[in-house]
């Protein structure tokens, strides 16, 4: 019974991880109809962001908050003048955020050193039931993805600006037509996708060692993710990302860690190829 426990928060807290980082890459894909491939690079940027804060010695809480404002204005400024220019062709588009995702990869990368950096947890330690215990900063990541999530479905779904978006992103020349400025609303709802790749940054740094490819680790899990979910949703990508989550940090308890990866990826693609269209499909959120 306790190494069971125990599978299910390790499955838990790494679930969450991969539903945080695609949590805003579905945003974007699903609203907006392109993938970002600059989003593992906005992970990045969260990530050091919280690194520089406690390079000088700054409150980690602080930059657990500061991350996710920075990128959002990173991705404001990006969205602004490069990435609204290829919204028509969502190819260009795809070609434009990787260009740009390397260049922010590339600086990172020489700031760095190319080395590798240590970040604390914030909430250090463990949690004791009975003879389980369970680290602090893991149970943080959980609940804070349970209450990005639902604040996120809140905002988009129940709030009347979250309206506004998902109406001009479906028909953005009605939304004209009624006086709404839909380029503003596209640069809000970029804004808001990177954010939230900025907190995910943040949140999971402290968990692996800080390089310029940390984005990149998650990056094909992310997309595979939103692939399998289903574009079009907001629902649709937060479930792809649990179930290859639960997949790939369930499988090496069953099989070869070594077969683990390849097997996640071989059950994914055998899903998209008998559902195409993903879990959950329902053309724009």
């Amino acid at each position: 019974m306790d190494t069971a426990v125990r599978l299910v928060f390790d499955i838990a807290a790494f679930t969450s991880v991969i539903v945080l980082i695609v949590l805003g890459l579905g945003v974007i894909a699903s609203m907006m109809g392109i993938f970002n491939f600059a989003h593992g690079e906005f992970v990045l940027v969260g990530a050091y962001t919280l690194f520089l804060f406690q390079e000088y010695g700054l409150p980690l809480w602080a930059g657990l908050i500061a991350a996710p404002i920075i990128v959002a204005l990173l991705g404001l400024v990006l969205e602004r003048f490069i990435i609204r220019r290829f919204y028509a062709a969502p190819i260009l588009a795809m070609l434009g955020t990787f260009a740009i995702g390397l260049v922010i990869r590339e600086v990172i990368r020489g700031l760095l050193g190319g080395h590798y950096k240590s970040i604390e947890e914030p909430l250090a330690g463990t949690i004791t039931i009975g003879a389980l215990n369970f680290s602090v900063w893991r149970t943080v990541i959980i609940v804070t993805t349970l209450i990005v999530i639902a604040l996120s479905y809140f905002f988009l779904a129940r709030t009347s600006m979250g309206l506004r978006i998902r109406g001009s992103l479906e028909n953005p020349m009605l939304a004209r037509a009624s006086g709404i400025s839909t380029s503003r609303l596209y640069a809000l709802t970029f804004a808001f996708g990177s954010a939230l790749a900025g907190l995910a940054g943040a949140l999971i740094v402290p968990l692996y060692q800080l390089s310029a490819d940390i984005g990149i680790r998650f990056l094909v899990q992310a997309f595979l993710s939103v692939m399998l979910g289903g574009v079009g949703t907001f629902e649709g990508p937060v479930l792809g990302a649990a179930a290859v989550g639960v997949m790939a940090a369930g499988l090496p308890w069953v099989v070869n860690p070594v077969l683990a990866d390849p097997l996640v990826f071989v059950i994914a693609l055998a899903i998209v190829k008998f559902r195409p269209q993903g879990f959950i499909s329902q053309g724009r959120l």
